[in-house]
């Protein structure tokens, strides 16, 4: 397997810009080979593959602009103030990760409010492609929980 040639300064200017952006991915590609540098949850997640294309004579980049979340067609809102859970339980697997095809009506995770565990259910079905906030955290009316696809 071929990868690209890029150093180590040029790899970590690249991360942290995406980190510092609103951008979501970023993607370079030379010859045979292809970087993916994708943020999910402020963390940036790299992907290494090979690529079955013709022999570039330079490294071309491309960068996927992201839509602001809350503008988001797919977006899961909290519909009040509370703390989010992403388990029905401390011992649990989470409702949903990443990746994962919910229908319309799975609970992808719960928002506790005075006490009152309010599931908060897909509203259409899809593919999770981001989970916006972390287990336990404090959340506001109006938070994008999640984004589905």
């Amino acid at each position: 397997m071929a990868f690209i040639n890029i150093d180590k300064k040029e790899l970590k200017d690249l991360v942290k810009i995406l980190e510092d952006s609103s951008l979501s991915e970023i993607k370079l590609a030379d010859g045979e080979s292809k970087i993916t540098l994708t943020k999910n949850f402020g963390q940036v997640v790299s992907n290494f593959a090979p690529v079955a294309s013709a022999p570039a004579p330079a490294v071309v980049a491309e960068v996927v602009e992201e839509v602001a979340e809350e503008d988001h067609p797919g977006a899961i809102k909290s519909p009040m103030v509370g703390n989010v859970y992403l388990k029905p339980s401390p011992d649990a697997d989470t409702f949903v990760k990443i990746g994962d095809s919910v229908k319309a009506g799975d609970t992808i995770l719960i928002v506790e409010a005075m006490k009152v565990m309010n599931p908060i259910k897909a509203e259409k079905s899809g593919v999770v492609k981001q989970i916006c906030v972390q287990d336990a955290q404090p959340v506001e009316f109006d938070q994008v929980l999640a984004i589905i696809e």
